[in-house]
């Protein structure tokens, strides 16, 4: 165990990657706790699952539709300067939220109008926090145990976050949430302070944006296993990711329960996602990610169609550790190669698009899900994304041996073990 924890957290070694590290767990517990929060209080006000969908589309649509250009701004600017201005606006959305919700005067359009900054913001934010981990490690070897460990530190916040909603929306109410969101917002903008950042310059090219956004689709789309991770990736978004924005209607009406049942059951997505990302931390290298992408996709798919119609919680909780920890394993592993094989001068353009692929899409998921749900219910819509789900991972296997042969030059080049993707 002393020998396989130290190599598991070996980034931690580096004092920029401790800092930033420390800060965002804090700021993503807090994330947890508006995101189950404002679920909670759309379905309380409105009982319908339609505004779920409108609530959780709005969060994320500028995601969709903007993640691809903030990828160029992320290989441009000045990261910190920038980190500091979007944090900054996604800590003034959590105020707004709180001091409207504790006067009594939130109603639903002021959720989606925040739901939509939120997704403005976010979109700027993720490829510049995507981009930047090169920058927290001075070894490179340790850039994908960062990542990892990134992914760990999410879905720690989502295990925590939703235990933590679920007490406080039984005990106080969602104003309170909203507040200490706000305020996870603090540590945050402190690490960033304190990180010990390179002395260079914005790392974009110098042509125009517009041309920089064309090279950068061409360098992504132009090579058919990125393509392939991108779009199993946006198959797990659109369907498997929409569960967490209807589970109020499973938590309230299926299983009779409130806000404490709504947080067992994100938790329990959440120990899945942190298991599997646990898991990703320990690997030695990337070489054999494909079959594990391949393989927690599907888990993900047959857990959740397997959870549509079930009526006993505790094996609903044990169904919901499969989905959280396969998408999230899939997820995390898709972006742990993406951002080992990229070229220096793309970091922040790649992960725009593997951004809008993963997150962006999910706002159409999550729409298409309410209007499933309301015209067919919860369960019918969780099977049949479910099995649409486990048909594209049956999809990316096939592929498997193709996308094997075609990134072998580049693994070889990075001086990884010849191996299978």
């Amino acid at each position: 165990m002393s020998v396989v924890l130290p190599h598991r957290f070996r980034a931690l070694r580096h004092r920029n990657f401790r800092l930033f590290f420390a800060g965002q767990s804090l700021s993503l517990v807090g994330t947890w706790l508006q995101q189950v929060a404002m679920g909670w209080l759309t379905y309380r006000v409105t009982g319908s699952p339609l505004l779920l969908g409108v609530v959780a589309f709005s969060s994320n649509i500028g995601i969709l539709v903007l993640g691809p250009f903030a990828g160029v701004l992320a290989d441009r600017v000045d990261r910190r300067r920038a980190l500091l201005v979007t944090q900054s606006l996604l800590l003034v959305q959590a105020v707004g939220l709180a001091v409207l919700t504790a006067a009594g005067r939130i109603e639903v359009w002021h959720l989606i109008g925040f739901a939509l900054w939120l997704g403005t913001v976010s979109a700027f934010d993720i490829p510049l926090r995507q981009s930047f981990y090169v920058l927290l490690v001075e070894d490179r070897d340790d850039l994908p145990n960062a990542i990892a460990l990134n992914s760990f530190m999410v879905n720690g916040a989502r295990v925590i976050g939703p235990s933590l909603a679920g007490v406080l929306l039984a005990l106080t109410g969602e104003a309170v949430a909203f507040a200490l969101n706000a305020l996870s917002f603090l540590a945050v903008l402190v690490a960033i302070a304190y990180v010990r950042w390179p002395a260079t310059g914005p790392r974009g090219a110098r042509s125009g944006w517009w041309s920089n956004w064309v090279e950068g689709f061409r360098y992504t789309f132009g090579q058919p296993p990125v393509r392939a991770l991108l779009a199993l990736v946006a198959v797990l978004s659109w369907t498997i990711t929409p569960y967490s924005s209807l589970m109020p209607i499973y938590a309230a009406d299926i299983y009779g329960g409130g806000p404490t049942t709504l947080g067992m059951l994100l938790a329990a997505a959440g120990v899945g996602a942190l298991a599997s990302t646990l898991y990703l931390a320990g690997r030695p290298s990337i070489v054999g990610l494909g079959r594990v992408i391949a393989a927690a996709s599907a888990m993900a798919g047959l857990a959740l169609a397997a959870f549509a119609y079930l009526r006993l919680l505790p094996i609903a909780l044990l169904l919901m550790m499969l989905v959280g920890g396969g998408v999230i394993l899939a997820a995390a592993s898709t972006n742990t190669i993406l951002q080992t094989i990229v070229d220096d001068r793309m970091r922040g353009r790649v992960a725009g698009f593997f951004s809008m692929a993963f997150l962006g899409v999910a706002p159409v998921g999550n729409l298409a899900a309410g209007a499933l749900a309301k015209a067919l219910g919860a369960p019918a819509t969780f099977a049949l994304n479910g099995v649409l789900c486990a048909l594209a991972a049956l999809w990316f296997w096939r592929r498997l041996p193709t996308i094997r042969r075609l990134l072998r030059p580049t693994y070889e080049r990075l001086g990884l073990l010849p191996g299978e993707t």
